[in-house]
């Protein structure tokens, strides 16, 4: 178990899963939009892919710098930056892989919601894999409290825009991309359900 952690860290399932299907591999960019601390690069750092960054958070990119500098010390500091996923200053396409984790639903409406996934997915090469979890509605209809528009109260306490299979499915299709997997919800009963999104671009 203490070798599992310490090559892949805190990473998410359903993003591990992805490399054990072989869509994730080495030479491929990857970049983390809303990285956090860098829960989810721990194993990409250390096994010599290209990694990027981006958060809103000044004292995330902190953190994950010196992830960085301790597990692949030749990173460049501006591999990781202090910005929102809607503004990242990465170039268009600059990533094979792009990583939104727990990130997409804490937009404040539909508005920030589309800005937010349209930044996220302009660093998305095409032929490239965006990766994506995020709070769904499916398995809270009778739980989550709608307040205005898309935001909810859920039944662990906490304020989320909850996607729909329908908005996702739309998503894609505006976006230029095709699924690779079908929509997944992991419903946590009695708390919250996790959607997980995984698109191919195409144009």
């Amino acid at each position: 178990m203490t070798d599992l952690q310490t090559r892949f860290g805190s990473i998410d399932i359903y993003l591990f899963d992805q490399l054990l299907r072989g869509r994730i591999h080495q030479g491929m960019t990857v970049l983390d939009a809303g990285c956090g601390t860098g829960r989810n690069l721990v194993y990409f750092l250390r096994t010599g892919y290209q990694v990027l960054g981006a958060d809103a958070d000044p004292s995330a990119v902190a953190a994950v710098r010196r992830l960085a500098a301790e597990l692949a010390p030749a990173t460049p500091l501006d591999a990781f930056r202090a910005e929102p996923v809607e503004a990242m200053s990465f170039a268009d396409g600059a990533a094979d892989v792009v990583i939104s984790s727990a990130v997409l639903h804490f937009a404040r409406d539909e508005a920030h919601f589309r800005a937010m996934l349209h930044g996220t997915w302009r660093v998305l090469r095409p032929g490239g894999m965006l990766f994506c979890r995020l709070a769904g509605l499916a398995g809270q209809e009778g739980s989550a409290r709608a307040l205005s528009g898309r935001r909810y109260a859920l039944p662990d306490g906490t304020e989320r825009f909850l996607a729909d299979e329908p908005l996702l499915r739309a998503a894609t299709e505006s976006l230029g991309g095709v699924l690779l997997d079908p929509l997944k919800t992991t419903v946590v009963h009695g708390q919250r359900s996790m959607t997980t999104w995984v698109v191919r671009r195409v144009r």
